[in-house]
């Protein structure tokens, strides 16, 4: 990892952390600079399990999609995908009906350089270059048009993203996708919260205090209030470990996380 810096790709901003790297270093990837191995150590030193409640979120993501495809949902859009890494939503969906189409969105741009190097070649699976918070842009982009049918239900997931947008933007974000989405289709959301760590989280949002975008972390009402116009599904607003897990047992309490059906 030394020098790591020197193998940037071209146009990769590496003076700044980025949230999609320093949520690489949380998950043990090899994606990431020293200015990002800084800011995830302010987090971890604050707070140790922070690492393990990055792969909770990626394991909560593998429930939802089961759960989509389960339901008979085959269209994904995975907002703020972040770098690719075990357990990506293509491949989860694909594993159970290998129809499933899926757009990833990032607006890093060391996302898109090793999404497209890793993806193979295919007519299901695409990612293009976006900001979460341009939904419009997305949903009237050509390449997504041509994959996804809005005619039919779709899994919008929106996974450790929405703590990066104000709260305008997040009411746009999923308004904007809420209005595009047919009876049937999932929102799926994880956020941030301090809530389960009174004393010590507001030391681990500074891990983001320099980041690209700032992280902002919300309550568990507020974040049940996202899915107006949705109908949550059971458990509700939960911690991500608590999402309809596949084995019962403590985890961390720091995201929140909920299914809701439109």
């Amino acid at each position: 990892m030394a020098d790591h810096e020197e193998y940037a790709p071209p146009g990769i901003d590496v003076s700044s952390p980025s949230p999609a790297r320093i949520y690489d270093v949380f998950l043990g990837g090899k994606d990431n600079f020293a200015i990002d191995r800084a800011a995830a150590k302010v987090a971890t030193d604050a707070g140790p399990d922070v690492p393990r409640a990055a792969r909770e979120n990626r394991a909560f993501l593998g429930r939802a999609v089961r759960f989509a495809v389960e339901s008979g949902i085959t269209q994904f859009i995975d907002l703020g995908t972040g770098l690719p890494t075990l357990g990506n939503v293509h491949e989860v969906a694909q594993a159970l009906d290998p129809a499933a189409r899926v757009v990833y969105v990032d607006n890093d741009p060391i996302v898109l350089v090793h999404a497209r190097a890793l993806l193979p070649p295919s007519d299901t699976t695409i990612v293009i270059q976006a900001d979460v918070r341009e939904p419009a842009g997305i949903l009237e982009n050509p390449r997504v048009r041509e994959l996804i049918d809005f005619d039919k239900p779709v899994a919008v997931l929106m996974l450790a993203i929405l703590h990066f947008a104000e709260d305008d933007e997040v009411r746009d974000i999923i308004g904007t996708f809420r209005n595009a989405m047919v009876p049937g289709s999932l929102l799926v959301v994880s956020h941030s919260t301090v809530e389960g760590h009174p004393e010590s989280g507001d030391e681990v949002v500074k891990a983001w205090k320099n980041a690209t975008v700032q992280i902002h972390s919300r309550n568990r009402d507020e974040i049940t209030a996202f899915f107006e116009g949705f109908d949550l599904l059971e458990p509700g607003v939960v911690w991500v470990p608590e999402w309809r897990p596949d084995r019962p047992g403590e985890g961390t309490r720091w995201m929140y996380a909920g299914v809701a059906r439109r």
